[in-house]
């Protein structure tokens, strides 16, 4: 079995976050979201792994390909109007690696699972693991299924009327025939998308099976499902080489990397995540996620994110994302 994991989108609903920064490199605590995927994916010891992702994004990728000894596939595209979709980078992928079972994972997702356990239940069918979100609201933005035991007997891609909140992770265990009817699907102009696939592959009669998991599992397509990961997995502090004013108080948990100041009379924490060499002055920080070299002054910040090199002034942001090299502030 091959394992392939799916890097190669362009993130738009986190822009301008992800317009220099590919989404699974977004740090979440001290690791990036792939850090996590990655941990799990070395727990199967298989000896094929594969990060397929785009031009643009190919040099950051490959410091992680080399840490990790995996090898990277690259689509020839550098925007998103001209990604291949999914199943068309799956079939690139397939172009250069050729046939054989893969397990596929969606390159953005941090989950629970354990993906030892979920491939030990892959008999030669089609397997995709499974997690309820509770929420039929939230249940219309993935891919919903309906089991008859473990069995999918139906899958829906983003219905507005769901009929259940049990939905697709973007974690697919699928054996060589079936990677070989991709060429078919594309072919008919089918729509690229994984979901789209298991259910053309359920409507010509194939036997598709769910394993479902518990505990946790995050979609980073928002701010609030990013900082909400974060909350989650932010156990421990983590604090770098860093000078802190004995007037300020840091509350964990919190990582602050090497080279940041905290100034003044600031507060940070619980929850917040800040970058190498930033300057924190009379400020407050919480449930935040601030990237390097940004300077924030007499500014309360809470579940908002703000990119590189900014400078922010007498400000109050709630629920908000900054882009990179931006100032604001508010009077002198």
């Amino acid at each position: 079995m091959k394992v392939l994991i799916m890097a190669g989108g362009y993130a738009t609903r986190l822009w301008p976050l992800t317009k220099d920064k590919p989404k699974p490199l977004l740090p979440v605590g001290i690791k990036t979201i792939l850090d996590f995927i990655m941990e799990k994916v070395l727990e199967l010891n298989v000896d094929e792994v594969y990060i397929s992702t785009n031009k643009f994004f190919e040099h950051k990728f490959k410091p992680y390909a080399e840490k990790y000894g995996v090898d990277l596939i690259i689509e020839d595209t550098y925007r998103e109007e001209e990604k291949l979709g999914t199943i068309g980078a799956i079939k690139n992928a397939l172009d250069s690696l050729g046939l054989d079972d893969y397990l596929i994972i969606a390159g953005d997702n941090i989950f629970s699972l354990s993906l030892r356990d979920f491939v030990s239940k892959f008999t030669g069918k089609p397997l995709i693991a499974v997690y309820d979100v509770g929420d039929l609201e939230l249940a219309k933005r993935y891919g919903v299924v309906i089991l008859e035991g473990n069995r999918v007997v139906k899958f829906i891609e983003k219905p507005q009327e769901p009929p259940s909140t049990l939905i697709s992770t973007g974690i697919y265990a699928l054996p060589r025939d079936v990677m070989g009817m991709i060429d078919e699907y594309l072919k008919y102009g089918n729509k690229d998308a994984p979901g789209y696939f298991i259910q053309w592959l359920i409507e010509r009669g194939i036997e598709v099976y769910a394993y479902k998991f518990d505990d946790f599992w995050y979609d980073i397509g928002s701010a609030d499902s990013y900082l909400e990961s974060l909350k989650m997995l932010m156990k421990e502090s983590y604090i770098g080489d860093i000078k802190v004013s004995p007037y300020s108080k840091i509350i964990p948990p919190v990582v602050i990397l090497d080279g940041t100041r905290i100034e003044g009379r600031s507060i940070i924490g619980p929850f917040a995540y800040i970058g190498r060499n930033c300057l924190i002055e009379n400020s407050d920080v919480s449930d935040s996620i601030i990237f390097d070299s940004t300077v924030i002054r007499n500014s309360t910040i809470w579940r908002s994110i703000i990119d590189e090199k900014c400078e922010i002034r007498n400000l109050e942001l709630k629920k908000s994302i900054v882009g990179g090299h931006a100032k604001i502030q508010r009077g002198d």
